[in-house]
């Protein structure tokens, strides 16, 4: 039982000893039933009042006659603060006085059921995987301290065991928790604060050193000692890790056998874990842990301002509304939208494709629509103009979408690709005088494009984009880096290197003077450059592309927190780098294997950077021989693929090509000519025939031939590949050498030496 604070007069003429009142001793019209509990400066007591007769919590000051004038005042503060209360969720005051004999008691409701603590830890819906009724129950309490707050009351020690559960009956038994969430009690406001009394605030340390309140349910300015900064936002931060502790039934931090200094230097400094895993076998959404973590903010201008605000995130939440502590980025909104109109929606499946697709953008775009406001006038206006456009976005897609429900679409299918075109053909025809939300949705739209493979119209959106924003904003902007990363990144897909390394390191060299060195559009920019370097495949190239992925991993830890999907990401593209190009298989093996098991836990199992890692692990070991298990993942990853993106994907074609090479290696050359030959089909719908990503499958089918000694259908394709593997990377690159190296290897296995020798000569060091 928590400690519940009441006064107590006694009859006797000795003065009460609060360690041992026996039963039946009366304390002014109260008569002792039995002790409840106590803490460190009073002890509670069941007791019975005599008129109106009635059980009731008896709380009296430790000490007797002799209790310093610190914990008087604390005590006549905590009655204080409960006589302006009069809450549903607080335990009511009945009675506060002083007995004959100088003893200090006052008298209070009495409430019956299980502490919070308690509950977390039996509650069955835990461990069902619901999370409704627990958060249900947690608006209660949101509900009785935004009431607290409002009459200038700050608790100041929220912790679960300061919290009774009762079922809705009135009775411990709160098996109906699953149906309707059990009614609480807030109790101890022992260490309140009246905000408007002339009351010097009390350390959270006594005088004689011990912690007064519960240090990890502390906000870092009160573990601090710094009563100056302690507002309402203090018990914001405790509401935070009652929520974190109901959300994982665990604690963020690690606090058990440290020292005060070192516990405390935890909670100021250390971020905490992230609730984001897989939890009971359900993963716990990101809306939900962004809740969590705006509450858990050091920084108390960056939580919640109050109870009200956190409360109404959560009922957003509940209600699969879009909640405050995200800005209205376009694929959030929609996601939102879909998730409240299901049954609305007569092809859900394209839908989803859609928003799968734009959730590759969401963390870029809240992280520019947050960015700076509490700056200059200018940040803000900015940061207005901003959120203006967003809004603007996502009633403008939300618009689009109308055409998904059955009565707007009279009957008809609607693809994906449908909703696509018809949305670019307004962004054209439509918004030309809306020039940033125009290039917004553009830029969008192309991002999409790009994912989905469709390249000629991606191209189209983005390359106006760019030159819209250029018109509206200047040379230099973030919106104009926006463009040019995304364009990076569309020309990186459809392998024009060249133009992709230009258009990144503008973006990145923009976004540095503007933005700063410490950003993540700095980190997103050091990533994707870095990606393309490693394709390079000189000394040059890879250290510099190694320097920016490990900059860009520093930043992401800092800025992210350690577990991140972007955190994960870089880890495998520095892997990749280790792997592919340095060939330190024992430094890159952990990478991906950490990278792997971070966003299955924060992404879960079907999700589409769950198959680049097993992709990319797959290849380092084929490399290292380990063929059964490498095509054990590419087949996972193959099907995850397939069905996130469809049977021709470019992204689906690489992972065909891997997964042949490994049955080459393991011997199956009819299955790995048959898979090469499907690659080549697919790589034909994406590129002209000249292209050098065409040619590099011809080269492998060649070589496939080769291992089957049929040298006549392996010549034609290696002398079609050369050319243009030579054309479009030089005659020292990698992948030329690599061609050359097969066609003396035909020719010398074919008996023909007098052919192999002018390629042999072409290569590094020939022999004769």
């Amino acid at each position: 039982m928590a400690d519940t604070n009441f006064n107590e007069r006694t009859e006797r003429s000795e003065p009460v000893d609060p360690g041992g009142v026996p039963r039946g001793t009366k304390i002014g019209s109260y008569r002792i039933l039995g002790k409840l509990g106590e803490g460190g400066m009073g002890i509670v007591y069941e007791a019975e009042q005599q008129n109106p007769r009635r059980p009731v919590a008896l709380k009296v000051i430790r000490g007797g006659r002799f209790v310093s004038e610190e914990h008087i005042k604390l005590f006549q503060r905590e009655a204080q603060a409960l006589a302006r209360l009069k809450h549903p969720s607080i335990a009511t005051i009945y009675e506060t006085g002083r007995t004959d004999d100088g003893q200090h008691f006052f008298a209070m409701e009495l409430v019956r059921g299980i502490s919070l603590t308690t509950y977390i830890k039996s509650d069955e819906q835990l461990a069902a995987g619901s999370l409704t009724p627990r958060l249900k129950l947690f608006l209660k309490l949101c509900d009785a301290l935004n009431y607290a707050h409002q009459r200038g009351v700050i608790h100041r020690d929220l912790k679960p065991s300061n919290i009774v559960v009762i079922s809705s009956a009135g009775t411990s038994d709160i098996s109906s928790s699953a149906v309707v969430p059990p009614e609480i009690k807030v109790l101890d406001f022992g260490l309140a604060r009246i905000t408007d009394a002339d009351i010097a605030a009390a350390s959270v340390v006594t005088l004689a050193g011990t912690i007064q309140g519960t240090l990890a349910y502390m906000s870092p300015e009160q573990a601090r000692g710094n009563a100056d900064e302690i507002d309402l936002r203090t018990d914001i931060y405790s509401l935070g890790m009652i929520l974190y502790e109901l959300v994982t039934g665990e604690l963020p931090y690690e606090l058990e056998n440290l020292t005060p200094y070192e516990a405390t230097r935890v909670i100021c400094e250390s971020a905490p874990k992230s609730p984001a895993r897989t939890f009971k076998g359900r993963r716990i959404d990101r809306d939900l842990e962004t809740i969590i973590l705006k509450a858990l903010e050091k920084e108390p201008q960056r939580r919640y301002q109050n109870a009200l605000a956190l409360s109404e995130d959560i009922d957003r939440y509940l209600s699969s509304q879009p909640i405050f502590a995200r800005p209205a980025s376009m694929r959030y909104q929609v996601r939102k939208l879909v998730e409240r109109h299901k049954a609305g929606f007569a092809f859900l499946a394209a839908l989803l494709l859609l928003v799968i697709a734009f959730g590759v953008f969401a963390a870029i775009q809240s992280a520019r629509i947050s960015a700076e406001r509490d700056k200059a006038v200018a940040a803000e206006r900015a940061a207005a103009n901003e959120a203006q456009t967003a809004k603007q976005v996502s009633a403008f897609l939300m618009d689009l979408f109308k055409v998904s429900d059955p009565i707007q679409a009279n009957g008809n299918t609607i693809t994906a690709r449908e909703i696509l075109d018809k949305g670019s053909e307004r962004i054209t025809n439509e918004l030309q005088d809306q020039p940033p939300i125009q290039a917004r949705l553009m830029d969008t739209m192309g991002e999409v494009y790009d994912q989905l493979g469709i390249y000629d119209r991606a191209t189209s959106l983005l390359e106006n984009a760019l030159a819209i924003r250029r018109r509206t904003f200047g040379n230099e902007h973030p919106e104009v880096a926006k463009s040019l990363h995304n364009l990076g990144n569309l020309y990186f897909s459809k392998g024009d290197y060249i133009a992709a390394e230009r258009s990144y390191r503008e973006a990145l060299q923009m976004r540095r003077k503007l933005l700063g060195n410490e950003h993540l559009d700095v980190a997103e920019s050091l990533t994707d450059l870095g990606m393309l370097l490693r394709r390079k495949e000189t000394k040059e190239a890879n250290d510099e592309a190694e320097r920016g992925y490990r900059e860009a991993l520093m930043l992401r830890r800092k800025l992210r927190g350690t577990d991140h999907p972007d955190v994960a990401q870089t880890l495998n593209n520095l892997g990749m780098l280790l792997y592919a190009n340095e060939r330190d298989y024992a430094a890159a093996e952990p990478l991906f294997r950490e990278a792997l098991e971070m966003n299955r836990r924060l992404l879960g199992e079907e999700h589409r950077e769950v198959a680049i890692n097993l992709n990319n692990l797959a290849l380092l070991l084929r490399d290292t021989t380990r063929y059964d298990e490498a095509e054990a993942l590419l087949q996972r990853s193959l099907a995850m693929e397939r069905k996130i993106f469809g049977p021709s994907h470019p992204e689906v074609v690489a992972v065909v090509v891997n997964l042949a090479n490994v049955l080459q290696r393991k011997g199956d050359l009819a299955a790995a000519e048959s898979m090469y030959r499907e690659a080549l089909e697919l790589k034909r719908k994406t590129y002209p025939e000249t292209h050098w990503e065409v040619a590099t499958v011809k080269g492998l089918i060649g070589g496939c031939l080769i291992a089957g000694r049929r040298y006549g259908e392996a010549e034609p394709l290696l002398l079609e590949s050369y050319p243009v593997i030579q054309a479009a990377f030089g005659s020292s690159h990698n992948r030329t050498i690599s061609i050359l190296r097969r066609l003396v290897e035909l020719y010398n296995a074919w008996g023909k030496p007098q052919k192999a020798a002018p390629y042999a000569a072409l290569l590094p060091n020939p022999k004769p």
